[in-house]
């Protein structure tokens, strides 16, 4: 072929693509590229017959296979743009576009090129990002590599647009100041959308910074890499930008900076690049002010920035051009008010310079110019100007409290500034701290002087020519009576100031009235004529004369009774330079008290009337007046002088924030009485923090004031503060050792905290001095009464029986020495009665009997009394000779003392329903002792209605509400939950009331109610037993028995102790161990001593002491369990002669069965059958059941035991009868009676026996101990086929089955022993052998075979068997003596310490012995 071929298939393809004929294209190009794999054109051709086609992803392959041959030519260029374009790839036609675009530019292709970059901003503008856009607008800019190609383009005619291809882009070339608005307009909203976006991100994360600084580091990083600056200069430079464009751009330039300016640190490295910031937007700024540009920022900013001494600094023209420019701002409307307020301007030429002004509203001749400033103040919260002049106007206006807010915040718009500019501005810091520290220094001096002092020492430290802190601080120094400072201080000021300036006159003033302290009163009188002599010649000063003349009266006054006339006199001249000055008033009273002849106490008093009314700091004023008003015992108005006073003097509420609150009431008090007396108050009011904090305040005045130590203890005892009161009271004993109220609140507070012993020390020696002191003879009482509470709760019954005797007779005789609170008296006897009473037997009866002697014939039950339909009357215990004293007969005594209390008659709402209550609440418990149901439901009735009086004399008591919910607990379940929702709504932190629900919800079937209750108690107080205890039941209720044993025992294990859960987790462990789920009889311990617990604190229960007597018999202690039914057996004997219950007759039949088992266990059989012989009587007559039949089982067990065999078989023979189908107590029974039959020896009888048991077997298979016995008998007789019937059954079930029937292996054991009867010892080893291979983990098994091999002489195999199996300490005790015999046999010498360690764990166990003998005669032997 030649290049003919090639030139003519090219024609051919291009000749059919013209045609569209794009197959016969595709074919020609093929053949050109089989002959010529690197022809362009062929694959150019190729790619656009491929694209035609369909097959897009060839064509592109095709188009680039061509590009990389000639990256040059734009054929394979345009080709693969239109692949791409119909494909969708936006991005890659995007950067094809470029590339055309550039190679157009090369070869100088204007239009082309143009056309191109059209393509390009249209696809961004469609589908691209902000940035993308930016990017595709900026080609055409000058920075573009395609900008010189496109300045060829002609200008565009707009009459025409159609007529060029390129117009978008002949417009863009020619005017680029749309496509710059454009770009930054877009760079705009982007940089915005990532600034929001950051923030927000930063924000989520953990450890956040705050807001401010999260902006100012998301600025940073943004803004230092922005384009917007250029953008703007761009648009700023453009000779086409018009005014107003070019004023929007210079304010964004300058807002854009600002922002970047702001969030550049001041230290580190990039300072230098804040301060080019700053002289960037100081020019900007300077440049817009300048032109007198209205752009509101910038202006603000070049007024802020000034550091500016005083406001007269600040430039009053540039403030006046602002208002001119901006009156419509809030800070020219500000300004302006100022300007008219400070007399520069007057409002009327204010007006005329400005007829714009009207534009902002209300013009200051319309309103007061300092309303106005506060009006537009509110909009100006970050303007440090407005916050420095509206400080200053509120000290001319003398308005300190107002000053001092707003100089803190404009100081902290100083630094705020500081930190944003990096420029500090000390001129103004130190103008708003002199602001500062002279409001403090006037508001309720001295309080605020501490804070005062230090800034104005730090003014002074900066400017020692200070006249304003110079006399700051020489106020201060007159404060605190340091006048030689002050008389400095005011040199100072003179020696700066001219002699006429009114600083230097007030300075000369309070100069005078240091040295008149300094007893220079000859000079100081002498210069205060002076300075009334210039203050005469002045207008407006009529304070400062008054204020002149007061002090020199004063300074006359000091000059002794002579000058007593001459200070009445000036006091008279002050008052009439000025009737308002309340000093001279003060003075005048003083001197018609102590001066005037004769004293006129009437004029005094209006005088110290007018003052107080006047000045509220007049100490001295209201001192007097309220010693006036206690002489006349008006309480109320030494109240209102207290308070008024104390306001005075700033109080303590008068800081400014929490901190300033903390501070201003550590000042010391210069009226300590109004705080004593307001804490007082408090004190009476229950308002225990408030009084806590007066008597705080008058101590830091006079540390030793007894009486204010003595009544902050006591505010500090009844706010529950114990400790604090303690230490309070200690020191006001130290100050008055003689003090006995001191003494008893020290006594009170030993009370309240549990420190019983050292309060009835501490009540003891008061009455030593006072015997008859009735409060403190209730105080003891009741300490009495608490420690036997506690000495209960904590099982020291015979202390706390003690303790209650003492209480009743401490009350007694409270009520025999004095006539007063005998509602509180009898209120303390009944409590120490009704804490008594559950006890049914006492240490000391005759004390109780001697006290109870003592109550009953002062208890007066007349006709209202409301017991007698609830037992009979009168009062009394049973005589010592018929009955010993009983819980019951306290009950009833007590129940006598509260119906005594409530015959007394209460006038106090409080106590009506302490009494109604205590009274229900007996009533109760009686209720609950009372066998008869007729009985308990007249108490019942009389209980309810004395807890409904107690809810009518006080319906906001929750302990009332839950009481009646309680006593409707099982009758009435609708209203007991609606008194303890009631309760609930009064407490609803009430722990008791949300676990008493909880109980009354799982009593009516409702477990899931029941356990949220009791959820929410357990979240109130994780430690309150009945919730867990209420949770448990629930558990049960639900099946959970696992979960129930488990918060049981979490219930018992808390501090406070319950007796009901204590017993109840008791029966539920003896249950489990009973049902064989528990492993050893350890796991009874927690049950025995929670038992042994709760018999302690109520020893009279039978119950209880049968069931510990049956844990105690578990657990190994017969005697202790023996002891306990025995008790129990009494208490039933009782009972029953009481009230004959068949209950109580079936009890007693099985405690005396249970006392018949452990005699028989202990071998104290004729005691035993004595005990069976009773429960049997107790039992019905031909009654079958457990009972009987266990009667008639023990009673022939004891026969057997005492060798009456035929008493034994008859009882047994009983037995079988009385078990009726009961197959374990028959199978039981049968054994003993096969034993018996046994024993006899007679071939008749011990076939008998083993008739017996193959009944037994035949009836009940699995009776594994009837197999056993009867293979035993087989053994015995040698008599193979008998232990082959025996055992054949179990041998031929499986192993699992067969070890669940045999679970302690009795028949592995008779086998062995079957063959070892029969010599056979190896086939012995081999049953022993298989039970160890069935059961590696059996021990027994194993020492079973270790005991045979070393018979067999393998005392290795033995030693191999037995090594590592004594971990545990009982399994060494049986172990070690085998090992012993071993390991000598081997002879190792450790056979002999060993058997003597087995001796030491095991000095029972007698093969111990046998094996230490036996090694010692080995040793002996060798």
């Amino acid at each position: 072929m030649s290049s003919a071929f090639v030139k003519s298939k090219l024609k051919a393809a291009r000749d059919s693509i013209q045609k569209k004929d794009y197959q016969a294209a595709h074919d020609a190009s093929s053949q050109v590229l089989d002959y010529e794999p690197d022809n362009y054109n062929a694959k150019v051709f190729l790619g656009l017959s491929l694209l035609e086609l369909g097959e897009v992803a060839k064509s592109e392959q095709i188009y680039r296979s061509a590009i990389s041959l000639n990256p040059k030519q734009i054929l394979a260029w345009q080709g693969l743009s239109k692949v791409q374009e119909r494909t969708g790839k936006r991005a890659e036609y995007a950067e094809t576009l470029l590339c055309l675009a550039k190679m157009f530019s090369d070869t100088g292709d204007a239009v082309r090129c143009a056309e191109t970059v059209q393509r390009i901003v249209n696809l961004q503008k469609q589908s691209g990002t902000s940035t993308q856009i930016v990017d595709a607008l900026a080609l055409y800019l000058p920075t573009s590599e395609l900008y010189h190609t496109l300045t060829a383009l002609p200008p565009p005619d707009p009459t025409q647009p159609t007529a060029s291809t390129v117009f978008e882009a002949q417009i863009a070339i020619h005017n680029m100041l749309p496509v710059l608005e454009e770009i930054t307009a877009i760079t705009e909203k982007s940089e915005e959308d990532t600034v929001r976006r950051e923030v927000d991100n930063r924000r989520k994360r953990l450890n956040a910074a705050g807001p401010e600084e999260v902006k100012r580091e998301v600025w940073r990083e943004v803004y230092s890499e922005s384009k917007l600056p250029t953008l703007y200069n761009d648009i700023l430079n453009h000779p086409n930008t018009p005014d107003e464009l070019r004023r929007k751009t210079e304010s964004k330039l300058l807002r854009h900076k600002q922002a970047y300016f702001h969030s550049l640190p001041s230290s580190g490295e990039l300072s230098d690049r804040k301060m080019q910031l700053a002289k960037e937007v100081q020019e900007l700024v300077d440049g817009i002010v300048l032109l007198s540009i209205p752009d509101e920022l910038a202006w603000t900013i070049f007024i802020e920035n000034k550091d500016a001494e005083s406001i007269d600094d600040y430039d009053i023209p540039v403030l006046k051009r602002f208002i001119t420019i901006f009156p419509a701002s809030p800070l020219s409307r500000f300004i302006r008010a100022y300007l008219i307020y400070s007399g520069k301007v007057k409002a009327r030429d204010e007006d005329d310079d400005d007829d714009s002004g009207s534009e902002a509203g209300p013009t200051p001749d319309d309103d007061d110019p300092f309303n106005v400033m506060l009006d537009a103040f509110v909009y100006l919260g970050s303007s440090i100007l407005a916050h420095r002049i509206l400080s200053e106007a509120y000290l001319w206006e003398l308005d300190y409290a107002n000053t001092i807010p707003v100089a803190e915040v404009g100081l902290e718009l100083v630094r705020q500034h500081m930190r944003n500019t990096g420029q500090d501005l000390p001129l103004v810091c130190k103008a708003f701290d002199i602001t500062l520290a002279v409001s403090l220094i006037h508001l309720f001096p001295p309080k605020h002087h501490t804070r005062a002092l230090r800034i104005i020492d730090n003014v002074l430290s900066q400017d020692p020519e200070n006249t304003s802190s110079l006399m700051g601080r020489g106020y201060i120094m007159q404060r605190a009576e340091n006048w030689e400072e002050a008389t400095k201080m005011f040199e100072d000021v003179l020696r700066l100031l001219p002699e006429d300036d009114l600083e230097a006159i007030r300075a000369k003033e309070e100069r005078a009235w240091c040295l008149s302290h300094l007893s220079s009163l000859t000079i100081g009188i002498d210069e205060l004529e002076t300075v009334i002599d210039v203050l005469n010649s002045l207008q407006g000063k009529d304070e400062d004369l008054a204020r002149c003349w007061w002090r020199l009266g004063q300074s006359h006054w000091e000059m002794g009774v002579e000058h007593y006339e001459t200070s009445y006199n000036c006091y008279i001249r002050s008052l009439k330079c000025l009737p308002s000055f309340a000093p001279a008033f003060t003075s005048l009273g003083i001197y018609y008290v102590d001066a005037a002849l004769p004293p006129d106490p009437n004029r005094a008093s209006k005088c110290f009337q007018k003052a107080f009314e006047l000045d509220a700091r007049e100490g001295d004023a209201a001192r007097r007046l309220a010693e006036g008003f206690a002489e006349e015992r008006e309480w109320d108005l030494v109240e209102v002088v207290a308070k008024r006073t104390i306001e005075g003097e700033g109080g303590v509420e008068e800081g400014f924030s929490e901190n300033e609150v903390i501070t201003a009431s550590r000042h010391l008090s210069n009226n300590a009485w109004a705080w004593k007396a307001m804490g007082v108050v408090h004190l009476n009011r229950q308002q225990y923090s408030q009084s806590i904090r007066s008597f705080q305040i008058a101590l830091r005045a006079n540390t030793n004031d007894q009486l204010s130590w003595l009544r902050l203890g006591e505010a500090y005892a009844k706010a529950g503060r114990h400790s604090a009161a303690a230490k309070a009271l200690n020191r006001a004993i130290e100050l008055d050792p003689d003090d006995w109220v001191c003494a008893y609140l020290i006594g009170e507070v030993q009370r309240h905290t549990g420190q019983f012993a050292e309060a009835i020390a501490s009540f003891s020696r008061i009455l030593e001095f006072r015997p008859a002191e009735p409060g403190v003879l209730m105080s003891l009482a009741n300490t009495h009464l608490d420690l036997a509470h506690t000495q209960s709760v904590t099982g020291f019954i015979g202390r706390a029986e003690e303790s209650f005797v003492h209480a009743v007779e401490l009350a007694l005789k409270h009520l025999k020495c004095s006539a007063g609170f005998r509602g509180v008296a009898w209120k303390t006897i009944a409590d120490a009665l009704l804490l008594l009473s559950p006890r049914t037997s006492f240490a000391n009866e005759d004390a109780i009997r001697s006290v109870m002697m003592d109550i009953i014939p002062l208890i007066t039950l007349d006709s209202g009394s409301r017991l007698p339909d609830v037992f009979s009357l009168p009062l009394g215990i049973p005589d010592p000779s018929d009955s010993r004293l009983k819980g019951l007969d306290i009950l009833k005594i007590a129940l006598g003392a509260y119906d005594y209390r409530l015959t007394l008659g209460l006038h106090d709402t409080v106590a009506t329903g302490s009494a109604w209550f205590d009274f229900a609440v007996a009533l109760y418990l009686l209720e609950r002792s009372f066998p008869s149901f007729d009985a308990k439901e007249t108490v019942h009735k009389r209980a309810i209605s004395s807890v409904m009086e107690a809810i009518r004399a006080e319906p906001g008591e929750s302990r009332y509400w839950r009481a009646f919910g309680d006593l409707n607990f099982q009758l009435r379940a609708r209203t007991a939950q609606h008194a303890y929702i009631r309760t609930l709504e009064i407490d609803d932190k009430d722990v008791s009331t949300w676990t008493n629900l909880g109980l009354l919800y799982l009593y009516n079937d409702d477990p899931e109610l029941a356990n949220e209750a009791f959820y929410r108690a357990q979240t109130l107080d994780p430690d309150y037993h009945l919730a867990w205890v209420g949770q448990g039941l629930v558990a049960t209720k639900n099946g959970h028995f696992a979960d129930s044993r488990i918060l049981f025992e979490h219930a018992v294990s808390l501090t406070t102790e319950v007796p009901d859960a204590d017993l109840e987790f008791a029966r539920r462990e003896f249950k489990h161990h009973s049902s064989g789920r528990m492993s050893t009889t350890f796991d009874l311990f927690p049950a025995f001593f929670v038992l042994g617990r709760y018999c302690q604190q109520r020893p009279d229960d039978a119950s209880a002491l049968h069931l510990y007597g049956l844990i105690s018999e578990r657990i190994g202690h017969p005697e202790l369990a023996a002891e306990a039914v025995q008790h129990a057996i009494a208490v039933l004997e009782a009972a029953y002669e009481e009230s004959e219950d068949a209950a109580l007759e079936r009890q007693f039949a099985i405690a005396n069965t249970t006392a018949a088992r452990l005699r028989l266990a202990a071998g104290d059989y004729e005691d035993a059958l004595e005990f069976y012989d009773s429960a049997w009587g107790m039992l019905p007559e031909g009654e079958t059941g457990v009972l009987n039949a266990q009667c008639r089982f023990g009673t022939g067990l004891a026969n057997f035991k005492l060798g009456r065999l035929q008493g034994a078989i008859d009882a047994f023979e009983e037995a079988l009868t009385c078990a009726g189908d009961d197959l374990h107590i028959r199978g039981n029974v049968t054994v003993l009676l096969a034993q018996c039959l046994w024993t006899m020896g007679t071939e008749e009888a011990q076939e008998s026996a083993k008739t017996q048991l193959l009944e037994c077997i035949t009836t009940d298979p699995e009776n594994l101990t009837a197999i056993n016995v009867l293979a035993g008998m087989g053994i015995l007789t040698e008599d193979d086929n008998l232990v082959d019937a025996a055992l054949s059954e179990v041998l031929g079930l499986p192993l699992d089955r067969r070890n669940v029937r045999d679970q302690c292996r009795d028949v592995t054991y008779l086998l062995i022993q079957q063959y070892l009867e029969q010599g056979d010892i190896v086939r012995a080893k081999g049953e022993a052998q298989k039970a160890v291979f069935n059961e590696p983990g059996r021990t027994d098994m194993r020492r079973a075979l270790a005991s045979l091999v070393l018979q067999t002489d393998d005392a290795t195999a033995t030693r191999a068997l037995l090594e590592g199996r004594d971990s545990d300490m009982d399994e060494q005790r049986l172990v070690l003596g085998l090992r012993a015999v071993a390991e000598a046999e081997i002879g190792s010498p450790d056979a002999l310490p060993m058997a003597q360690r087995a001796v030491m764990l095991g000095p029972w166990v007698k093969k111990n012995w046998e094996a230490l003998a036996y090694v010692r005669s080995k040793l002996c032997a060798e």
